[in-house]
């Protein structure tokens, strides 16, 4: 593998201002990236704040207690204990087969920037992942993508969830399970690495229950070696753990949202739209009942949370109450999220994708008013993968690779199919409609004089005419397209390895396709490489 840096502007405006730690958008928050000294910074205020260090150890390594006998998340979980260590900090949804290739680029981020900060701080720095096990949008991470033809199917999982259920709590037919992954990994391709990669698929499963189960696994055995830590927000043991955190979120639900939208309406006059959609009866939380996650407002006149669609109602005496005894049907929103990760975690940084960088923003004065700051927000790695066979397409084909992953090379197939199809024979069938056209004008003003009931008929009779013209157009160019197949094969190829379905790789393509061509070992040689965390692009030329 090779790595170099390019630039590619981000899509996301604020994103783009941020990594560049332009204003106003760096003083949406309470750290600059651009000071030198940023992460010492951070370390002291870590020093003034309390962490039940112990407990939130102890509560991983029961998360992960099918994986301790792995010397690197001993370590891992001993050093979380110290009490000058910090973590560093990153989350995504639990995907099938880990999901799309931006959760892979998290957790190396996540794994590489902790190293790095270990190494320069001299303290214990701990990568930790949090996996939004409480999520309940199935539909997200129901499925991936694998390549048909010319285009990316969608291919999902077929066992339907109705109900707005945690993640954590989706669990799974291991047999419909099993044969759903059989085909996308046969659709992969057949390679020398394909039944290894069956076997700890098989593993992953047979040791899995649930959704974020079979999600925990996967990553487990393909990161825990570089000691990364993992924890489930739906775990229940980290509910119990949580119960002050909610209590104080309960207790001060309405100035947490006050605090937001006067965020919000700072970086509005700013000129950026908002992330977070957040109305003043929110109260940032959910709660499960009868299997189903309900949003809670807070109606101030009647002093009672409700369900944002009026399911439930209940006091705030109450509501304290049931947290006392079922803190697992508690679960926070986007808002209170990071909120509770930063109350329970001593964050040295934050990895952030584009879109999150700017949910952060808009909390900021809400962690004021709770005493705490925002942590060093990081943008996570943009990462590209470039196969040496595309590499060779782009070459054949004279594309630069910056374009090619920042705009598709959709344009340049275009406008090389427009050299090489027959325009004077397009013409010729343009000029035969027109000319049918004309003279079937003439036909029908005769059949109208005639008085005859021909009409419909001449029209069915043009109709037809014309529908053979176009297919003899379409039959034409299908016939030139095959006889210029393996040029644009390869503009079809480009398109779909660096700009699927019009956007970037990292949303679209999936780990498990580039461990099925290269081998487990593809994830032990990408977090070898010197990634920088300076903002640029970074392609990984395989």
């Amino acid at each position: 593998m090779e790595l170099e840096s390019i630039q590619i502007p981000a899509i996301n405006l604020f994103a783009s201002s941020y990594l560049k730690q332009e204003k106003p958008v760096v003083d949406f928050f309470h750290y600059r990236l651009s000071d030198e000294h940023v992460f010492e910074k951070r370390l002291r205020e870590l020093e003034n704040r309390t962490f039940l260090r112990n407990e939130i150890a102890s509560c991983v390594e029961e998360y992960m207690e099918d994986f301790l006998h792995i010397p690197a998340v001993q370590r891992s979980i001993h050093k979380l204990k110290l009490p000058n260590s910090a973590v560093v900090l990153g989350g995504q949804q639990a995907g099938l087969l880990t999901g799309p290739l931006y959760t892979i680029h998290k957790i190396i981020s996540v794994i590489r920037f902790a190293g790095l900060q270990e190494e320069k701080l001299g303290v214990p720095v701990i990568p930790v992942f949090w996996i939004a096990g409480e999520d309940h949008d199935f539909l997200e991470v129901n499925h991936l993508y694998v390549q048909k033809g010319t285009k990316m199917e969608k291919i999902s999982y077929p066992e339907r969830i109705l109900e707005k259920k945690m993640v954590s709590d989706i669990s799974f037919d291991k047999i419909t399970m099993q044969k759903w992954v059989e085909g996308i990994i046969r659709q992969f391709g057949e390679t020398e690495h394909t039944n290894g990669l069956l076997n700890l698929l098989r593993e992953a499963i047979e040791r899995s229950n649930t959704i974020a189960d079979f999600f925990r696994c996967l990553i487990a055995q393909l990161f825990s070696q570089y000691g990364l830590l993992l924890i489930d927000s739906a775990f229940e043991p980290l509910r119990k753990l949580e119960i002050p955190y909610f209590r104080h979120m309960i207790y001060e639900n309405k100035s947490i949202t006050e605090k937001v939208l006067e965020q919000q309406s700072i970086i509005r006059q700013a000129g950026f739209s908002k992330m977070i959609e957040l109305s003043e009866e929110a109260a940032n939380l959910f709660l499960y009942e009868c299997g189903e996650r309900i949003l809670l407002e807070y109606k101030k006149e009647k002093e009672r949370f409700t369900g944002k669609n009026g399911e439930i109602e209940i006091s705030m005496d109450h509501l304290l109450d049931r947290l006392k005894t079922e803190p697992h049907c508690f679960s926070n929103n986007v808002v209170t999220r990071p909120i509770m990760q930063e109350q329970l975690f001593p964050t040295l940084a934050f990895i952030a994708g584009p879109g999150e960088i700017a949910y952060w923003a808009e909390l900021k004065l809400a962690f004021e008013f709770l005493n705490m700051k925002l942590p060093p927000i990081l943008p996570r790695l943009n990462i590209t993968l470039l196969e040496r066979s595309v590499a060779r397409d782009l070459e054949v084909l004279g594309i630069d690779v910056k374009t090619a992953i920042e705009s598709g090379v959709s344009s340049e197939k275009n406008k090389y199919w427009d050299t090489v199809r027959d325009d004077t024979f397009h013409d010729l069938i343009e000029s035969t409609k027109e000319g049918l056209l004309e003279q079937y004008e003439k036909i029908k003003e005769r059949a109208r004089k005639m008085e005859l009931g021909t009409f419909s008929l001449v029209e069915k009779n043009l109709e037809l005419h014309l529908r053979q013209l176009d297919y003899l157009q379409k039959k034409t160019d299908q016939n030139l397209m095959v006889k210029h197949q393996a040029i644009l094969q390869k503009y079809d190829r480009i398109e779909n390895s660096l700009h699927p379905n019009g956007g970037p790789q990292e949303r679209v393509w999936n780990l498990f396709y580039f461990m099925n061509q290269y081998g487990i070992s593809f994830i032990q040689d990408l977090l070898e490489l010197p990634f920088a965390f300076d903002g640029t692009h970074q392609l990984v030329k395989i």
